[in-house]
């Protein structure tokens, strides 16, 4: 090998810095395609142009946004305009752990996806995170990117302090191909609370949960609320969280709430332990002695 980077004039500490730049681009290059094809689910015709003015990424400009979307086939024809997915291409996929899976408590399987809303001209990415078992978004992002540390790390961190990390170990974390979701950082934190990573292989409703989560807090609220500006957006966004939580009646939960589903198993099944909140949190132990109180009565 010395021989090699002596012939290239290269030392070995280049090469490697090489190597983690290249790696780097190549991730974030995954993760704007991405974003891109989620656009244009919505706007199948809209350019790479006007793309790139509402996506803004901090670490490319115009004519190579516009070159890498041409490359992987959203280009804009006159007379047809065939997608071409490939975000799946050369990059890290997991399996999909909860395809037919039952999800029997809380904390056993999460789904995460990580959605756009376009104010004053740009966008902002909004993450969510949410336990299948009772609909209840455990964690959530807003972010004028896309990078990971932004999006999906903030979601999980929060998810870590609503639920506890000893009672995050062995659970799925389900997503669809994002970069986000397979960065080495959000792999790192994965990997050390013992989380599984599960991710889409095939199709969009493999992740249809976090899909129709994304759109009711878009539709349902946040578009109603109007957020004027970004600050504006960053309130409504966790009102509308609490209100999907808190007072949303679900079908699935057989009319409930997520936090009265969640409370209602705690009661009928008198476990009243750490699987659900983290030992810590003193506030969490005085809502067990009241649910207990209640169902003595």
């Amino acid at each position: 090998m010395k021989a090699l980077f002596d012939a290239y004039d290269m030392s070995k500490q280049n090469f490697h810095q090489r190597l983690a730049a290249y790696g780097y681009r190549k991730e974030e290059e995954a993760e704007l395609l991405f974003m891109v094809e989620k656009i244009r689910k919505n706007h199948p015709r809209m350019s790479a142009r006007v793309m790139y003015r509402m996506i803004q990424p901090q670490t490319m400009g115009r004519d190579k946004f516009e070159r890498l979307c041409l490359d992987n086939g959203y280009g804009v024809r006159k007379q047809s305009n065939p997608r071409v997915t490939t975000n799946s291409k050369g990059v890290i996929r997991f399996p999909n752990l909860i395809r037919d899976i039952e999800v029997t408590s809380v904390n056993r399987v999460f789904v995460s996806d990580i959605t756009y809303y376009e104010l004053n001209g740009r966008f902002h990415y909004l993450t969510h995170i949410m336990d299948l078992y009772n609909r209840e978004v455990v964690g959530s992002s807003e972010s004028d990117n896309l990078r990971a540390e932004n999006t999906t790390i903030p979601a999980l961190r929060q998810l870590i302090r609503l639920r506890g990390e000893q009672n995050l170990k062995g659970a799925i974390i389900h997503s669809d191909g994002g970069g986000q979701y397979y960065s080495k950082e959000f792999k790192a934190l994965t990997r050390e609370l013992g989380m599984q990573n599960s991710m889409t292989e095939e199709k969009v409703y493999e992740n249809s949960h976090a899909e129709r989560l994304n759109g009711t807090i878009k539709n349902d609220y946040l578009y109603p609320y109007q957020p004027k500006d970004r600050e504006s957006l960053k309130r409504a966004h966790k009102k509308a969280i609490w209100m999907y939580n808190n007072e949303k009646p679900h079908d699935a939960l057989n009319g409930l709430t997520p936090v009265q589903y969640r409370e209602k198993d705690v009661i009928d099944n008198e476990n009243i332990s750490t699987r659900y909140f983290p030992l810590s949190t003193t506030n969490h132990h005085h809502h067990y002695r009241e649910l207990k109180k209640k169902k003595l009565k």
